[in-house]
């Protein structure tokens, strides 16, 4: 099998971001999760159960005693908390697009509950060339929950930069 080799850009993105594997490279600002974020995610997935969209119920009933966030909006956060989508802050210099290519894997180890504060925390795992203009980056995702000793979502994502 012939090894992919990185060229320009690419290159010296790769020789950057190599020794960094096993580090962490982005800590997010503090973000609430309103309810009006929980409700418009709700919408847009179809997913309106009460244990998301009625306060009231939730109080009562919710063994969390309040609204929580769908695991799949704290998952859904990692793009804007990793800040992949300002031109501002790139991944790795001269990067001119990133896609997401998937998930390895995701658990949500604790509720995020409704006005919760959350944070992205990035390790990287993995950085390769995948075409000599490409690179592909596999990232830990932790959404640390404000005073809470386990987070709300723990994903491994990964990720093409292209050149």
């Amino acid at each position: 099998m012939n090894e992919i080799v990185a060229t320009g850009a690419a290159a010296t993105a790769l020789a950057t971001l190599l020794p960094k594997v096993g580090t962490e490279v982005h800590v997010s600002d503090w973000l609430t999760v309103t309810q009006s974020r929980i409700a418009a995610f709700a919408d847009a997935t179809g997913d309106p159960q009460w244990i998301h969209i009625d306060a009231e119920r939730a109080r009562r009933e919710s063994p969390y005693g309040a609204p929580i966030a769908h695991g799949y909006l704290t998952l859904s956060l990692h793009t804007m908390l990793r800040g992949l989508v300002s031109a501002d802050t790139p991944v790795a210099p001269g990067v001119k697009n990133v896609i997401n290519y998937g998930l390895n894997k995701a658990r949500f180890p604790n509720a995020v509950r409704v006005d919760s504060r959350i944070r992205g925390r990035f390790t990287l795992v993995k950085v390769e060339a995948v075409a000599p203009n490409a690179l592909q980056i596999t990232e830990q995702y932790t959404a640390e929950i404000d005073g809470q000793p386990k987070p709300g979502c723990i994903a491994e994502g990964v990720m093409r930069l292209m050149f």
